[in-house]
């Protein structure tokens, strides 16, 4: 009989506590791919801090912003740039004094450790003869893509090497092309080559000056559920601990230095 009473008591806490998370608030973020390792931790501990539940989705920035014009129900985006979310605000999908500018990025040049390619060249390694397929982003969509041809443009590199070039659909697929050896290199954002999925490859800092800047920026949906949660999501991005967890996977401060 007492083990039977110790068995429902567990029974019962067990339901007790599944029941308690599902009534907590959630929300659903469309996060831009060069997120892909930082975002766990984030929403890890804004749900420990908040008891929100933020429930992620990754792509490219450019499908993201179609998808809200055309009513994905998200309740928050983060985007790899901040002209899709103010183009959002412009057309109303977005809330405008939500807009915050929370982090630049950074391109490198990544290959696997074992490619045999000497990536310490920097850019100019896309010319050396045993590179075949160089992966990018798709510029069409994604703003890590069109800095990648921006920087090929500025280094007079684009005419010479443009058909190599294979595009992903996001900057976490093109990590994929160099990662499985179906590209030798892969530019990409220093976030996702700081990461765990990365940690057995080399990669070289493309100079900040070769494209325009990667300005990153949340917005909150103005077609969401819970804007309270959502803006909340958005107001944790400014907190001390969340800016140096950006840090520590490449984000630089928005305005900081190029």
């Amino acid at each position: 009989m007492g083990t039977r009473l110790v068995c429902l008591t567990v029974a019962a806490s067990a339901v007790l506590a599944f029941s308690a998370h599902a009534q907590r608030p959630s929300i659903a973020v469309a996060a831009a791919s060069d997120l892909q390792a930082v975002m766990p931790a984030l929403v890890s501990q804004f749900e420990r801090d908040t008891g929100i539940v933020a429930k992620v989705s990754f792509g490219s920035s450019g499908n993201f912003f179609a998808q809200i014009q055309n009513g994905a129900p998200f309740d928050v985006f983060f985007s790899a740039d901040v002209d899709y979310p103010r183009r959002l605000v412009a057309s109303g999908n977005a809330e405008k004094d939500s807009l915050y500018e929370y982090a630049t990025g950074h391109l490198v040049v990544w290959t696997r450790s074992d490619s045999g390619i000497d990536v310490s060249r920097g850019l100019a390694v896309v010319t050396d003869d045993r590179v075949r397929r160089i992966a990018i982003a798709n510029p069409t969509f994604a703003p890590y893509g069109r800095a990648a041809v921006a920087a090929l443009q500025h280094e007079k590199l684009y005419e010479r090497i443009k058909d190599k070039l294979v595009l992903g659909e996001n900057i976490s697929q093109t990590a994929q092309f160099a990662q499985t050896g179906n590209a030798q290199l892969a530019i990409i954002s220093l976030s996702l080559a700081r990461g765990p999925a990365l940690k057995d490859g080399t990669y070289v800092d493309v100079p900040a000056a070769f494209h325009p800047p990667l300005e990153q920026a949340a917005v909150v949906i103005a077609a969401s559920k819970d804007k309270s949660s959502a803006r909340r999501l958005v107001a944790y991005l400014k907190r001390d601990a969340t800016v140096a967890l950006l840090q520590k996977f490449g984000f630089a401060a928005p305005g900081a230095p190029r």
